[in-house]
């Protein structure tokens, strides 16, 4: 079979979805043999190509080398879009790859691209597992580069560097020869040059051998990433920003088994969760203080509330109260929430807890829930901090900030999921706003 005929029928194999796609192209040989293998392959009908060169600034030539992408990209009569950095030749290998995807990912978001392609190849796969036996990796670092995780897809990964670079060359295709990768101040780029080319004189078949040890340790990762959702008692869950599993049966586990359920979690969210931050969340649970936090770094924490262990990435994101209500149906996203409303039929009774509500007709806000709220409770005497309803609720605390409020005239008349208000209840039957509050 031509490398063509293989690309197709491993393409079709990851079962990606119709639709954009956003295509990472440095010029180099391994990009460009990507964008190319796509153009003419059959198992590409569905998916609507754009492409994405990433100058980072840091050698003298990068922006000719932008042109030059963009001209080749001209070929294939599919939009590119370039986005320069400006990092500078002081720039090292960790800041420019950071950079790098985060602007893959902002410009995903510019274009609707659900997927965001790059030319990861068998070779990067062996440099990989190399460098992290090198640096002490467990199973999870061991099992190398995934072929796709989340929204990121390396179709090239069972193709080697030599047969993608003489596809380059059959095209006629002229390639960017990176000066990096053959920096030997860069590890991989030492390995690639110096390491490997020993270890294949003295070890063959060194590359397969690796590469069986990233089939192992990706089974290995699997089989722990399958056993959170398969055990019933650990009543694994998604949340905003993160996961939450019972607590109570994580004191049963051997601190082996619990340090792997750990590193399993974290990587739901991507989180690294080596022996270091294990041994906090660790002391978290053994101390058993509701509502306590344990930084775990990289933007992470582990909070304990209600019972569970709950890992999440990154602040909640912050808002600001918006009016809603003024028109007969509309729809905002508020943080992690979106509120949803239109005209109907007020009901008999409303829920005093529920995610949705209705309300007269009229002009409300929406806003963050702010310490010292209070609400009078449908069908409760007097007035209740919110926070009680929120703990009721069984919301964490890490949650409380982002929850939204809605209000009339200052008062708090409904929190979502929590507590409606005795007051502004309109009459069974009449014209109403009909509200829903929903986690995006």
């Amino acid at each position: 079979m031509t490398l063509q005929e293989r690309f197709d029928l491993h393409l079709t194999g990851l079962g990606l979805p119709p639709g954009p796609v956003l295509v990472a192209v440095s010029g180099g040989p391994d990009s460009l043999a990507l964008l190319d293998l796509l153009a003419a392959s059959p198992a590409a009908a569905g998916l609507r190509l754009e492409v994405a060169h990433i100058d980072h600034g840091i050698q003298p030539n990068s922006a000719a080398v932008a042109e030059r992408v963009k001209s080749i990209v001209g070929r294939y009569a599919v939009p590119c879009h370039l986005r320069s950095l400006a990092l500078g030749p002081q720039a090292s290998e960790t800041t420019a790859r950071h950079r790098r995807y985060e602007a893959l990912a902002q410009i995903a978001r510019e274009t609707g691209a659900g997927l965001v392609l790059t030319a990861h190849h068998q070779d990067d796969q062996v440099e990989t597992v190399l460098m992290r036996v090198l640096k002490g990796s467990g199973p999870a670092g061991l099992a190398g580069i995934a072929s796709r995780r989340g929204g990121l897809v390396r179709p090239l990964l069972p193709f080697g560097r030599a047969e993608l670079g003489a596809h380059v060359a059959a095209a006629g295709l002229e390639a960017w020869d990176d000066p990096a990768n053959h920096d030997p101040r860069h590890l991989r780029s030492w390995l690639r040059a110096a390491v490997l080319p020993l270890l294949r004189e003295r070890i063959p078949d060194v590359d397969h051998r690796l590469l069986a040890l990233a089939r192992q340790a990706g089974r290995d990762r699997a089989a722990w990433d399958a056993l959170i959702s398969g055990l019933p008692a650990l009543d694994f869950r998604r949340e905003t920003a993160g996961v939450s599993v019972a607590a109570a049966p994580l004191s049963g586990y051997d601190s082996v088994v619990l340090r792997a359920l750990l590193a399993a979690l974290g990587r739901r969210i991507g989180l690294v969760i080596g022996p270091s931050r294990a041994g906090r969340v660790e002391r978290l649970l053994a101390r058993g203080r509701s509502g306590a936090v344990a930084e775990l770094g990289a933007g992470g924490a582990a909070e304990l509330s209600f019972d569970r262990l709950r890992l999440f990435r990154g602040a909640l994101r912050s808002w600001n109260s918006v009016t809603v209500g003024v028109d007969g149906a509309g729809r905002v996203e508020v943080g992690e929430w979106v509120v949803e409303w239109h005209s109907a039929p007020a009901p008999e009774r409303l829920d005093r807890v529920s995610t949705e509500t209705w309300l007269p007709a009229g002009a409300y806000i929406v806003r963050p829930f702010r310490p010292g709220d209070r609400i009078r409770p449908l069908g409760g005497p007097g007035r209740r901090l919110v926070v009680r309803c929120l703990q009721e609720a069984r919301v964490a605390r890490s949650r409380r900030a982002a929850w939204p409020v809605v209000e009339s005239d200052g008062v708090p008349v409904w929190v979502p999921g929590a507590c409606r208000s005795a007051e502004r209840l309109p009459a069974p039957g009449a014209a109403a706003l009909r509200m829903h509050a929903y986690l995006r």
